[in-house]
C-alpha cells in the first residue's frame, strides 16, 4: 500500500462525491421506509371520528363512516322516543341481551343510547349487511305494518327496525343494529369510535 499523499483536488472531489453519493441514498431510502408506515386512510379506517351534532335538529339523520362502516346519529324527537314503549313487545329483543353484537353498558336501557334524544348505530342490517333505510315516519307505507311506529327497514329481505335499531320478532335479521363506542365530548360533539372515560 502506498503512502503517497492525495492530491487536494481529489480528495476534495472524493468527499463531495461521497457527500452527494450518501444524500442520494437516503432521498431514495425515504419512500422505502416509509412505506412501513400505515397510510392516512388506514390510519383513518381504524380511528374515532369526531361528528358536529349542533346543527342537527329533532328528527334529523346524519351519516359518518367509521372503519368502512356507516354510522347513524338521529336525533329523536319527543314522539319518537315515545313510540319507543309501544315497540316493546313487538321487538325480538327489546333489552338488548343478545351477545352477537354486544351492547355498551350505558347503552342498555329503552332508548339504546347515552343521551334519549340521541340514536348511534351501525348502519348495516344484521342479517346479510345489507343497509336498511329511513322509514322514520308513521303510519302505514308500502311493505311495512299499518300500525308503523317510525324506525327502519332492509328492503333486501324485509327486517324491519324501531326507532332504538332494536329488530321487530319474526324477521330475517337476528339482532339489533350494532351501537358502536362512542362518548360525547360536550353537547355538541360525539366521538365516534372511543368510549373510554376520560
Amino acid at each position: 500500500m502506498s503512502d503517497a499523499p492525495v492530491d487536494s483536488s481529489k480528495r476534495t472531489w472524493l468527499i463531495a462525491s461521497g457527500c452527494a453519493g450518501a444524500v442520494g441514498a437516503g432521498i431514495a431510502a425515504v419512500p422505502f421506509v416509509s412505506s412501513f408506515q400505515p397510510s392516512e386512510k388506514a390510519k383513518a379506517a381504524g380511528a374515532p371520528v369526531e361528528v358536529d351534532v349542533s346543527s342537527l335538529q329533532p328528527g334529523e339523520k346524519v351519516t359518518v363512516e367509521w372503519r368502512g362502516k356507516p354510522v347513524w346519529i338521529l336525533r329523536r324527537t319527543p314522539e319518537m322516543l315515545a313510540s319507543l314503549k309501544k315497540t316493546d313487545a313487538e321487538v325480538a329483543d327489546p333489552k338488548s341481551e343478545r351477545t352477537a353484537y354486544p351492547t355498551p353498558e350505558y347503552a342498555k336501557n329503552e332508548w339504546r343510547s347515552r343521551k334519549e334524544e340521541f340514536l348511534v348505530v351501525v348502519g348495516i342490517c344484521t342479517h346479510l349487511g345489507c343497509s336498511p333505510v329511513d322509514k322514520l315516519n308513521p303510519g302505514p307505507q308500502p311493505s311495512l305494518p299499518d300500525n308503523w311506529e317510525g324506525g327502519f327497514f332492509c328492503p333486501c329481505h324485509g327486517s324491519t327496525f324501531d326507532l332504538a335499531g332494536r329488530v321487530f320478532k319474526n324477521k330475517p335479521a337476528p339482532d339489533n343494529l350494532e351501537v358502536p363506542p362512542y362518548k360525547f365530548l360536550s353537547d355538541a360533539k360525539i366521538l365516534v369510535g372511543d368510549d373510554s372515560e376520560a
